[in-house]
């Protein structure tokens, strides 16, 4: 499998603020020690954020006119924004032959069409998916959104698309407070706090299930770690252990696969992350 990750995306943080640098960097530390190779990837460009967003949005983000209580307007927030859209592209267009994993900041699925959220500035997943479609790489294309917090921004995008089956499994009640129920292409399982492995897994043999009927020549990840039961932000209960078999049943699928980092607060990302790569590379 391929990993893309580039250093530039921990040089930017506030204080305090659960999306930081550590989240990664102990990642990107603990899978260089288990013997992974990274590849540097490409900085994206305004056309391609066009491809989902409005100028307006755009330009707020690189004037640094925008305001939103949880997303940081910080110095050349722009240029690190369009990094993490770079590297969703390239794992896109390198998902063929295998599997491949942008472990790269900020995430992306809270951004819509208008509006940044939720730590997110550009719909990295977004942009990647709608880039693939229109250079040819895919004529459809699953996006399945395992973060903890729905996907309210891709949705925003992708509502209503032939192209495009949007499924996401969430806590409900949460942050943004959308996706308690399906919306045509937009397909949502929203499951109570408290939700264990047992229980997961069974949601995501669903939302597998609807993924087949689609019939995608390429499946896109959001990939969130705050299912994890040691999350600060979430309240599910998922062990560690059950992203190996979530990572294993997500393979079984053997359509080309490539995912793209979003949440995960906790102190054992690492871990959870690892677990996960392996079970994509045991499936």
């Amino acid at each position: 499998m391929k990993i893309l990750f580039d250093k530039r995306c921990m040089e930017y943080w506030m204080e305090g603020h659960y999306e930081s640098p550590q989240r990664v960097k102990i990642v990107y530390s603990y899978l260089k020690e288990k013997g992974f190779a990274f590849i540097k990837p490409k900085i994206a460009n305004e056309n391609d954020l066009l491809l989902v967003h409005e100028k307006e949005l755009i330009d707020k983000v690189k004037a640094n006119t925008f305001f939103d209580p949880d997303t940081p307007n910080l110095d050349n927030i722009f240029r690190y924004a369009l990094l993490a859209c770079g590297s969703a592209i390239d794992a896109m267009r390198l998902c063929k032959k295998e599997f491949t994993f942008s472990l790269m900041r900020p995430p992306g699925h809270h951004a819509s069409k208008t509006n940044v959220g939720g730590f997110c500035y550009f719909n990295n997943i977004a942009v990647s998916v709608a880039k693939a479609i229109k250079d040819g790489n895919a004529n459809k294309v699953a996006i399945l959104d395992i973060d903890a917090h729905h996907g309210n921004g891709t949705q925003d995008i992708f509502l209503g698309s032939k192209e495009v089956l949007y499924v996401s499994i969430h806590q409900a009640f949460i942050y943004p407070g959308t996706g308690m129920e399906s919306i045509g292409n937009c397909i949502n399982y929203p499951l109570p706090a408290g939700t264990k492995d047992k229980a997961y897994i069974a949601t995501l043999s669903k939302a597998l299930d609807k993924i087949k009927k689609f019939e995608p020549d390429m499946l896109a990840l959001s990939l969130g770690f705050d299912t994890f039961m040691e999350d600060p932000l979430t309240g599910f209960m998922l062990t560690s252990d059950a992203y190996r078999k979530i990572g294993k049943i997500i393979a079984s699928l053997s359509i080309n696969t490539f995912a793209v980092l979003e949440g995960g607060y906790s102190k054992k990302m690492d871990i959870c992350v690892y677990n996960f790569l392996e079970g994509m590379e045991g499936g």
